[in-house]
């Protein structure tokens, strides 16, 4: 019954994980590559239409992109989950590798005016993305194994003489 409950549990807690990772991804290369944080705080020159329309667009864009680098990272996500693996570093790798796969597989549109040089922003996306989805669901992967283990009987002592000889008393 128990493993029950913790099947039904994954079910919740992994696509949980997964958006929280898809957030995480969004934000880095958000305000990373795109250096939204710069645009806000009015250290470049931009009109307000023309900000919010190419928002409006690239937000699009790169919600496919990143889409389509958690569906990539999902072939680790099951290999985790049917294996337990629950290390942090296999899961920010897993971010990285399928971030870095997805971006130069799965390219949003194949003319761009400008040439993508992110790539320091997509890895940097998976990790984030990686850390993220291992703080949610990723450190208790695979429903079928517990997080504790059951009291461990203690050994018996030894006895301290040498079993009796028979026919000697001592």
């Amino acid at each position: 019954m128990d493993n029950l409950l913790r099947l039904l549990l994954r079910f919740i807690i992994v696509p949980l994980g997964m958006i929280c990772g898809f957030i995480a991804s969004f934000l880095v290369i958000l305000f990373g590559y795109w250096r939204i944080g710069d645009v806000l705080a009015g250290n470049v020159d931009v009109e307000a239409i023309a900000l919010y329309d190419s928002l409006a667009a690239a937000g699009y864009l790169l919600m496919m992109v990143v889409l389509a680098m958690w569906a990539v990272a999902l072939i680790g996500i099951l290999f985790a989950e049917a294996f337990a693996v629950r290390s942090w570093i296999f899961h920010v790798a897993n971010g990285a590798v399928s971030s870095w796969l997805a971006a130069s597989v799965f390219a949003p549109y194949a003319e761009v005016p400008v040439p993508f040089d992110g790539d320091l922003y997509v890895v940097a996306a998976g990790f984030a993305g990686g850390l993220a989805y291992w703080l949610v669901a990723g450190w208790n992967a695979g429903f079928w194994k517990t997080l504790r283990a059951g009291p461990v009987a203690a050994p018996l002592p030894a006895s301290p003489l040498p079993p009796a000889a028979p026919g000697n008393p001592h």
